[in-house]
């Protein structure tokens, strides 16, 4: 992997810098989120009124959209850097191992990104429908509900795998 040329490398950086905010921001978003509702029936903590949940869910506002732009951006240069370093995935375990797990997960957060999309769109009308955005909120928490912690932990196990780079075939023909 030393012999890859520049564009490889602003994509590869593109990718890790892209990935680190994603993740930091994602768990920023979970815990700001959930933070909101109380227990499995997930309603509103006390403190939120008719009064207040405009501006509460309108204050989650760049929590939602930076790991939205974040992850879209971490994807595609991913998938660039894969494409344009002709990087032989046969040779290099640890890219492999990485490849296989993105595309596995990226249905499933595709299918997230577009409940959190209507909630951006919604939070950026003038008027807010904040029982909506309510519900959007509890239907991201209930649909794949222990889905973000498997995709941070599968993420994190990245870090390991680029620093290590384990599985390599050192083996030349």
């Amino acid at each position: 992997m030393k012999n890859i040329s520049t564009l490889s490398k602003y994509f590869a950086f593109l990718t890790l810098a892209a990935g680190s905010i994603w993740i930091g921001s994602y768990i920023s978003r979970l815990f700001s989120v959930y933070k909101l509702f109380v227990g499995p029936d997930l309603s509103l903590q006390s403190y939120i009124n008719s009064q207040n949940v405009d501006g509460i869910l309108v204050s989650l506002l760049p929590i939602l959209i930076t790991p939205f732009i974040s992850f879209i951006i971490m994807i595609f240069s991913f998938l660039l850097f894969i494409i344009i370093s002709k990087i032989k995935l046969k040779d290099n375990g640890w890219l492999f191992i990485i490849l296989v797990a993105v595309l596995i997960t990226l249905p499933f957060e595709i299918y997230l990104m577009t409940i959190d999309y209507k909630i951006i769109t919604q939070l950026m009308n003038t008027s807010i429908d904040s029982n909506q955005i309510i519900n959007l909120l509890k239907e991201r928490i209930s649909l794949l509900s222990s889905f973000p912690i498997v995709i941070i932990l599968t993420y994190f196990s990245f870090f390991f795998f680029i620093v290590f780079q384990p599985l390599i075939n050192s083996m030349k023909k």
